[in-house]
């Protein structure tokens, strides 16, 4: 190996990093809010880059009719509870939320697909489409198992991912898709060349990270969230909605997922289940993290895309086994260096 092959496999590396980045730190905020272990988080990659993908080959992605069944599951659990308790606080906007949207955005795709609305375009009717999914996804499953330990919501998180696996493959097809480049041509950065679409991609994550850090240190909502993750009882007594944090939790987890899915698509082939690989690389960035600490996960899963980017070129048929591997000696170093506690009592 060559100096030139070096900085082309710490590209790649930097590259792939970038988005476990974004993953990680998606993990991590959903654990240390809801203590849920979110391991569908690649399949909203896949349903971004997916959609995506078929807005632009001119199909109505099935997205749409995955949104109008989560949609009409989750309010039918609002109507259930309004049932129950007897009163209708919150019904209107549960049908507005769950039913209004995904039907406003059913008759906006099949209208918006008879028009060239550009690759730009079709990438924020995506957003507007998966994005959603989260809090419904957030509604229909996680809500009513808020107080459940964090075994059974790990193995509520499995069983999740192979239901929206099995719906990706109903609604998406086996074939792969790949997604024009948001950015054409080459950009020369010293001895290594950057196609203008990994550094569009590398440019966009470090500014979604930067809106993320401005979100959780100057927003109301980022510092409810924040509270919630120190302190889940306290922020209640605060005043602070629960329910509330995990929806807006979901919500951020889906849109940093499908932004990443869209950005990866024009670089990889994207199939039904590729988003699974990539959220564990993600998670090994966050377990690397502690499933706490947003910085030392982002540096984490940096650092597990460029050895992946350097197993590749010496062992590429161990390459997973060997970042799949970093798990162990961190857990271990965890394990060994941490107080040992029970789990808090809600």
């Amino acid at each position: 190996m060559d100096a030139t092959i070096a900085l082309i496999l710490l590209q790649d590396g930097i590259v792939n990093g970038a988005i476990y980045a974004l993953l990680g730190l998606a993990l991590v905020l959903i654990f240390a809010v809801t203590r849920v272990i979110f391991i569908p988080q690649g399949e909203f990659v896949a349903f971004g880059a997916l959609t995506l993908a078929m807005l632009v080959n001119g199909s109505v992605p099935g997205t749409v009719w995955l949104l109008l069944i989560a949609g009409a599951c989750a309010f039918l659990m609002e109507l259930f509870k309004a049932f129950r308790q007897r009163r209708a606080t919150g019904l209107a906007w549960a049908a507005l939320q769950y039913l209004a949207l995904p039907v406003a955005l059913f008759v906006l795709t099949h209208w918006l697909s008879a028009y060239d609305i550009g690759l730009w375009g079709k990438a924020l009717l995506t957003l507007a489409l998966v994005v959603p999914l989260g809090p419904m996804l957030y509604r229909i499953v996680y809500q009513p198992l808020v107080d459940a330990p964090v075994l059974v919501l790990l193995i509520v998180s499995v069983a999740v991912h192979f239901a929206l696996t099995g719906v990706a493959l109903a609604f998406f097809g086996a074939e792969g898709w790949r997604t024009p480049a948001f950015v054409e041509g080459q950009i020369d950065l010293g001895a290594v060349t950057w196609s203008a679409q990994s550094l569009f991609v590398v440019l966009t994550c470090a500014a979604l990270i930067v809106a993320l850090w401005l979100f959780f240190g100057r927003t109301i909502y980022g510092k409810a969230l924040r509270a919630t993750a120190v302190n889940r009882r306290g922020a209640r007594l605060m005043g602070i909605s629960t329910v509330m944090s995990g929806r807006l939790t979901f919500t951020l987890a889906a849109a940093i997922g499908a932004l990443s899915g869209m950005l990866i698509a024009p670089v990889t082939t994207i199939y039904y289940d590729t988003g699974f690989l990539i959220g564990l690389k993600g998670f090994v960035g966050a377990i690397i993290g502690g499933l706490a600490s947003y910085p030392v996960a982002a540096a984490g899963a940096l650092l597990v895309g460029i050895i992946e980017a350097f197993a590749s070129f010496w062992a590429s048929a161990y390459k997973e086994v060997i970042v799949f591997t970093l798990i162990i000696p961190v857990l271990l170093w965890r394990s060994l260096s941490s107080p040992h506690v029970e789990e808090e009592e809600e």
